[in-house]
């Protein structure tokens, strides 16, 4: 019996945009094969990385003047749902890529630091990984304790530690976010880059996750690391919290792409579904034909469509020269929980077999699952975009 005719999930866009789309399906398509068995063996994806850069996707954002093809958070989003569709960690490779510290130099950085490092972004050559989260300032992410203390020669030493930093140990450079010292709270905020080989730096893998596996994080040190002045990308003050503003809406671009990733794990888990219900018969007929399972699968599609048009409109809007911080937010919020709950209706579609690491479905669970913490948890998301529809900040602190 002939395999029956799905129409797409995802459908290709016109122009550009679909052109990119287009070029990211067939890289997906081509490390689809090794995708479980990098999960299952916590794998760098080396061989993903090399198809990525042949492919020309990892220099999409980076500016023209600098070897990249100047495109924006659409088409970056564009690319990581088909990957995440795929291959995950192949996903959060490329967004340290396209939404990652490399737009942030772009946007913050000197015309030296955009000299030194974009090029060798757009190559492929240059992995840039973000520190910011510590174990004791995870949400609360003002609460940073590394410190940056001033040489006496407009550089600094850097002292501290993070944790579960994506690709932080293969990363060639860090940005990292920390404070003046002698400073508290949202005032004194700044960001240095750091390179691997740095005299005081040192970096081993975190602990083992339950899904991105093939993306391992890592935990940072810095004992007394020099920082040169031209290695400051923001400036720390400790009589403003411009620093804490900037931190957290240059990566307003990472959530989207955090929105595009898990929105790529449910149109799979959909997209397998609707295969899996024409193809199964149960009491004599279809799985299809049963009419709470079709209403099952209606509200699979709304959702996913649903968040795909909120990631749409936050991936294309600007704000300071990154995506606006309430349509994120929105997006990000609506992303996650559709795909999460896609992602298990799709498993209990399949019955026992959906549960089993036979079919992919339990590992885009897992991959989608951890994203409602990354970039900023669902409830932060809630928080912060409360605050934009009232006009006010709040402090979460007693």
């Amino acid at each position: 019996m002939s395999e029956p005719v799905i129409p797409p999930v995802r459908e290709v866009e016109d122009g550009p945009l679909g052109e990119v789309r287009l070029r990211a399906r067939d890289v997906a398509a081509a490390i689809a094969p090794d995708a479980a068995r990098w999960d299952a063996e916590d794998r760098f994806p080396a061989p993903s990385y090399a198809a990525l850069r042949d492919a020309g996707l990892l220099r999409l954002t980076v500016p023209v003047e600098h070897g990249g093809d100047g495109l924006g958070v659409p088409e970056a989003c564009a690319v990581l749902e088909e990957l995440a569709g795929s291959c995950f960690a192949s996903a959060m490779l490329a967004q340290l890529y396209l939404n990652g510290p490399p737009r942030a130099i772009d946007r913050l950085g000197t015309p030296q630091q955009r000299a030194t490092h974009l090029p060798e972004v757009a190559a492929g050559r240059r992995l840039i990984a973000i520190a910011i989260t510590e174990r004791d300032a995870g949400s609360a992410a003002t609460e940073l304790t590394t410190t940056l203390t001033p040489d006496g020669t407009g550089g600094f030493r850097l002292d501290g530690a993070k944790c579960y930093t994506t690709g932080g140990h293969a990363a060639d450079v860090v940005l990292v976010f920390a404070r003046l010292a002698g400073t508290a709270g949202s005032r004194g905020i700044g960001a240095v880059l750091v390179d691997r080989a740095a005299e005081g730096f040192s970096s081993r893998e975190s602990e083992p996750k339950m899904g991105g596996r093939g993306m391992a994080e890592a935990d940072l040190r810095f004992d007394a690391v020099r920082i040169d002045a031209g290695d400051v990308l923001v400036p720390p003050d400790g009589g403003s919290s411009a620093g804490a503003a900037l931190m957290l809406r240059q990566f307003n671009p990472e959530r989207c792409g955090n929105a595009a990733m898990t929105l790529g794990c449910a149109g799979t888990a959909l997209e397998l579904s609707l295969r899996h219900v024409r193809a199964r018969r149960q009491f004599g007929r279809e799985l299809a034909e049963f009419q709470g399972l079709q209403w099952k699968l209606a509200d699979m599609a709304i959702r996913l469509d649903g968040a795909r048009l909120l990631l749409a409109r936050a991936a294309s809007s600007d704000e300071a020269g990154f995506p606006a911080t309430r349509a994120t937010a929105m997006a990000k919020v609506a992303a996650n929980e559709a795909a999460e709950w896609i992602c298990a209706q799709a498993i209990q579609l399949h019955g026992h077999a959906g549960y089993t690491r036979a079919l992919p479905l339990e590992r885009l669970y897992r991959d989608a699952r951890g994203m409602s913490l990354a970039g900023g948890t669902v409830e932060i998301m809630r928080n912060v975009l409360a605050g934009e529809l009232l006009g006010r900040r709040f402090s979460q602190r007693a």
